[in-house]
């Protein structure tokens, strides 16, 4: 499965799992950077940034290592509605290998 494959893949099961409160796009994969869009009411309760930090969590489910780096655009209105643009650096978990000479 190619990376953007696996990447649709995180956003789908992010949305299930928080489309109540929010909902996470693709915007642009662009060498080890991936943008993407956040938008919703977010809950009060939790931290904006677990938002963010989810992501990492479930893409670690798919093989990958994705990591914030830094928001790039927020918006929010008067009723708790919000967008945000987030900037990840993706890699790839080490896989440990055996050496046979070990």
């Amino acid at each position: 499965m190619k990376v953007r494959e696996k990447l649709e893949k995180v956003l789908k099961e992010f949305n299930r799992l928080h489309g109540s409160e929010a909902n996470a796009r693709i915007l642009k994969m662009e060498g080890d950077d991936v943008i993407i869009e956040f938008e919703g009411s977010f809950c009060a309760t939790c931290g904006l940034y677990d938002y963010f930090d989810d992501i990492k969590w479930e893409a670690m489910e798919f093989g990958l290592e994705l990591e914030p780096v830094e928001v790039l655009e927020a918006e929010e209105d008067d009723f708790e509605h919000g967008r945000y643009v987030v900037r990840y650096r993706l890699g790839r978990k080490p896989v440990l290998t055996l050496n046979a000479k070990d």
